[in-house]
């Protein structure tokens, strides 16, 4: 019922069982379970601990009983109609979602393909709190595997939109630190010292989150431009033909690293974009100089991520945009180095407000380019909005 990494187009039932019981045998059954916990707090953010936990036993049951030798080869198929009847009924145990009704509807194959393609949207802002080192061991000690399932619950419906190769190296490092620290002779230091070794991992998770939700939310052009008028914001004495490359690099990392389940490649494109960036604007800008001293660049990178808009320059006024322009061949590039300019001389201008004046802009040329008089018709769109 619910793959979970991306798959090519399903190929009928066998393929289904083929695919989750590859997975189970490669990964061994504690394996399985800890990826299936991942993956469904990923997609069901704001399911509750006893929702995914109930769902998890379903699947882990379900691929322990039908990828076993000798299991009748439509096992499978008949438990993942149940489990998709199960999530059909109004007392379901399983995380609630308003596209489940929708996809009750329908019978079959098409249910099921339809229910596993629910998700919820990321959450605003990731709630994990990490307890102190005291509580944590406290936890551990507790009951081990308890304190690991709650914890891979938490972390990950916070961190939802992290690639899933650096949620998984990040649970499993932090799950290391506590086995390790909590029975070691001097816990403190032991924490100190592996606190320090996961530092880049920590940041990786917490920035790739926060870049992976606005790719989500924006899609790859839309990022480009976000990214762009950030940096015009922190560094107004760059011109638009020196940040709009570095703009495109960040969404090209978006695009390739998001939805990727290659381990590294997150964090070695992130490294690569934040030497791009150091490079070319530190003996532009002070600030960008020393947030690109120091010798880990993941730091780096999050020093540049967190700065602080710059006061406002005193710059000439801006050209208004011309229907011609904005009409023309190159129409979304003028409006983007528009915006760029506007971006540059009021730094204090939010992204939400700059990424709707660039929704305006596509919307406009969208509707009135293409007909008979786009002056008139722009002319007329934006006198009605004044």
């Amino acid at each position: 019922l619910l793959t979970i990494s991306s798959s090519p187009p399903l190929s009928g039932k066998a393929y289904v069982r083929e695919k989750v019981c590859k997975e189970y045998r490669i990964l061994g059954k504690e394996n399985f379970r800890t990826l299936t916990i991942i993956a469904n707090s990923r997609k069901y953010s704001n399911g509750t601990f006893e929702e995914i936990s109930h769902l998890v036993r379903e699947i882990v049951s379900l691929a322990e009983t039908c990828c076993a030798d000798g299991a009748d080869p439509s096992c499978y198929d008949d438990g993942s109609t149940a489990l998709s009847a199960k999530s059909c009924r109004a007392d379901s145990p399983f995380p609630a979602h308003q596209g489940t009704a929708k996809c009750c509807a329908h019978e079959g194959l098409e249910r099921k393909l339809c229910l596993a393609a629910l998700e919820h949207p990321p959450r605003p802002l990731a709630q994990y709190l990490q307890p102190s080192d005291k509580e944590l061991c406290q936890a551990f000690r507790q009951d081990p595997r308890e304190f690991a399932d709650r914890f891979l619950y938490e972390y990950t419906s916070s961190y939802s939109q992290a690639p899933l190769p650096v949620l998984l190296a990040s649970t499993r490092t932090f799950l290391s630190m506590v086995s390790t620290c909590c029975i070691s002779p001097a816990p403190a230091a032991c924490f100190l010292k592996e606190k320090l070794e996961r530092k880049t991992l920590s940041l990786l998770t917490l920035t790739s989150n926060r870049i992976c939700s606005r790719f989500s939310a924006y899609g790859k052009d839309k990022v480009s431009f976000s990214y762009l008028a950030s940096l015009a914001q922190k560094v107004p004495t760059a011109s638009f033909e020196e940040l709009l490359p570095l703009a495109e690099d960040a969404a090209e990392v978006s695009s390739q690293c998001c939805d990727s389940v290659a381990e590294d490649c997150m964090l070695k494109k992130l490294l690569e974009h934040t030497a791009k960036v150091c490079t070319a604007l530190s003996a532009r800008d002070e600030r960008i100089a020393n947030c690109c001293r120091g010798k880990n660049l993941m730091e780096n990178h999050f020093c540049i991520l967190v700065m602080l808009p710059a006061l406002a320059p005193k710059l000439p006024e801006a050209s208004e945009l011309t229907n011609k322009e904005l009409c023309s061949k190159e129409g979304a590039l003028h409006a983007t180095r528009y915006l760029f300019e506007l971006a540059r001389r009021h730094p204090s201008l939010p992204d939400a407000v700059l990424a709707k004046l660039y929704d305006s802009s596509e919307k406009l040329r969208g509707e009135c380019c293409s007909t008979k008089d786009p002056s008139a018709c722009l002319d007329g769109k934006v006198s009605s909005v004044g």
